[in-house]
């Protein structure tokens, strides 16, 4: 691209960290891992790369192939439990760089568990300095630690890089209602809601853990659907899109 006569908009935010379900990369089919929708967020990734002045890091859920709560609930040691689901984020972490590479997105995957023949371990210092090199960094593994979700892991790393925003991507889903909308038919999606009305009114956006974290941190959160259509260049371009968890509603 020629910067003199088309420059690269500027983003909302300079960075951001993008959170994917594990429930995203399944698709339709619920459980295992769609290629093509894979593939549908890898472009969506690629495309605001290539057009926008921005770093994208990503951090990726496993509740597609294992839950740590599932296993919990049939009897299973709640620690190895979630040791389980953390190897399971690393394998749609991988699924996605292969994709991104395979479709010439430079990457590189950081895991909390140590496995250094996929992925490199997560050091901070160096996960900027991928990003500052226009590459996308997956981080994989939760925390490294049980008892934490991939939404904490989120929050932590998005204050770690220093993110402007959380991009929060749900699998058919438009925003934050206020209640189920599949099964009441009166609620209403509320384009802004605050931080302490999150966790006053229980909305699921992310957990406790996380939400307290994006707020000690004054972080945004955009909730939106990952499956829309050129969604996330339009957030990062300010456009009204979803729902935006904040300090002031």
């Amino acid at each position: 691209m020629n910067s003199e006569t088309s420059p690269e908009p500027l983003a909302r935010w300079p960075r951001v960290l993008l959170k994917l379900s594990g429930e995203a990369f399944a698709g339709d089919q619920g459980f295992g891992i769609d290629g093509e929708i894979v593939a549908q967020i890898a472009q969506s990734i690629i495309d605001v790369k290539q057009t926008m002045a921005v770093d994208l890091a990503v951090v990726v859920g496993g509740g597609n192939i294992w839950r740590g709560m599932t296993g919990a609930g049939a009897g299973m040691d709640r620690a190895q439990a979630d040791y389980m689901g953390m190897l399971a984020t690393v394998i749609n972490g991988l699924a996605l760089q292969e994709t991104l590479e395979r479709l010439g997105q430079p990457t590189r995957v950081q895991s909390a568990i140590h496995m250094s023949q996929v992925a490199e371990p997560y050091i901070r210092r160096r996960a900027i300095r991928h990003l500052e090199k226009g590459r996308v960094v997956i981080f994989a593994g939760g925390t490294g630690n049980p008892f934490f979700t991939t939404d904490t892991t989120a929050a932590l790393r998005a204050v770690e890089i220093e993110a402007g925003a959380i991009l929060m991507g749900k699998n058919g889903t438009d925003g934050v209602y206020t209640d189920d909308p599949r099964t009441n038919p009166d609620a209403t999606l509320l384009r802004n809601v605050s931080y302490i009305d999150v966790l006053n009114r229980g909305l699921k956006v992310m957990d406790s853990t996380a939400i307290t974290l994006c707020m000690d941190n004054d972080i945004p959160i955009v909730v939106f659907d990952l499956m829309g259509e050129d969604l996330i260049r339009k957030i990062l371009l300010g456009d009204t899109v979803g729902t935006t968890v904040s300090m002031e509603a």
